[in-house]
């Protein structure tokens, strides 16, 4: 006699996590949040103001970061069983760069060991990988920190986000051609949307593949040059291309004279730095590093999420909306006056 039986399927889920978010109100923190309240977190925000949009359903301590009692404002004495930071500098200054990108960041990981938290999730940024300029610098001396803390860490740096490449909408819907340095092909990223680096994030928390690992990280390819992303802009918008192409030796001249001033002159020497970083993301892909070959790969370069610049584009257009460039546009602004094709670049992050 033959006795059937019906097997159960058990699915295994990782179980909710209490986490603290530091960053939560910046462009890819927001992404981040939603991304750990999609995976079924406990999420609290440290946020600047009682009254920083958030959304329901997350927690809230509200502190600066330079409070001298960090661990009592932020933690509050409760059990969080991870510590997630999307914070970045503000302007990318040196100055800057050391307080936020490092310093700040030396505080909540001296707090998060003190009140036994396990896991420590760090948004740093893909350009750390050929450190020139100062917030580089101060990320890969807190990533060091963290990979020697003896916490479980993820140090994710993602390429370029949907939002920093979508700074010359305005420039198109206003007729004026789009720029680009040299060729417009002298970089490349895979650009990644805040929701798909959310939910990779977030992954981090409880996935042990994602974890104690540095990880680069980009949208779903292939990986596109400027001159690409330009055709995009103007077929979701449904403009005839006109590009302006900007000698990167222009950006060396303005970089020599702001250098040569800054010795007497600090403001000049910040201006320099600012457009030292134009400089960089105008020259520099945002892939991974290939040092034995010396260049940069695209294949290499880790992929995840379905959102496509392209998609995110036609979104603009067919809703006519307004970028919010948030941070973007403060760095883009503040590149500007050093160099007309410095509109182009931004940073990876924000706060």
């Amino acid at each position: 006699m033959l006795i059937a039986t019906r097997a159960r399927i058990f699915v295994m889920t990782p179980p909710s996590r209490h986490v603290l978010v530091f960053g939560g109100t910046g462009t890819a923190g927001q992404g981040a949040v939603r991304g750990l309240l999609r995976a079924g977190h406990r999420v609290t925000c440290y946020v600047r103001r009682a009254d920083a949009d958030l959304p329901d359903g997350v927690d809230r301590r509200v502190g600066s970061l330079s409070e001298d009692d960090l661990c009592a404002s932020a933690f509050a004495g409760d059990p969080f069983d991870a510590v997630l930071s999307c914070l970045a500098s503000r302007s990318g200054s040196p100055k800057d760069a050391w307080a936020i990108d490092h310093d700040a960041h030396q505080r909540i990981l001296t707090c998060a060991k003190e009140m036994g938290v396990e896991t420590f999730v760090l948004l740093s940024a893909i350009c750390v990988q050929k450190p020139q300029l100062a917030f580089q610098k101060a990320k890969l001396a807190f990533e060091d920190s963290l990979a020697s803390s003896g916490l479980t860490y993820s140090i994710v740096r993602p390429t370029a986000f949907f939002k920093s490449l979508s700074g010359q909408v305005d420039r198109l819907r206003a007729g004026k051609p789009f720029l680009v340095f040299g060729d417009g092909a002298l970089t490349a990223c895979k650009p990644i949307s805040d929701d798909d680096l959310g939910d990779y994030l977030a992954r981090c928390i409880t996935d042990g593949a994602l974890q104690n690992s540095v990880l680069p990280i980009g949208g779903p390819g292939p990986a596109i040059t400027p001159l690409e992303q330009g055709a995009q802009l103007f077929d979701a918008l449904g403009l005839t291309p006109k590009y302006k192409h900007v000698p990167v030796a222009i950006m060396d001249t303005i970089i020599a004279v702001l250098s040569a001033g800054g010795r007497l002159f600090p403001k000049l020497a910040e201006k320099a730095e600012f457009a030292r970083t134009g400089r960089y993301y105008a020259t520099e892909s945002m892939l991974v590093w290939d040092p034995e070959n010396g260049r940069y790969d695209a294949a290499a370069t880790p992929e995840t999420g379905s959102d496509t610049l392209q998609a995110f584009y036609r979104n603009l257009a067919e809703t006519e909306a307004t970028v919010d460039l948030g941070q973007h546009a403060m760095f883009q602004e503040k590149s500007a006056r050093t160099s007309p094709g410095a509109r182009y670049g931004t940073r990876d992050s924000e706060v």
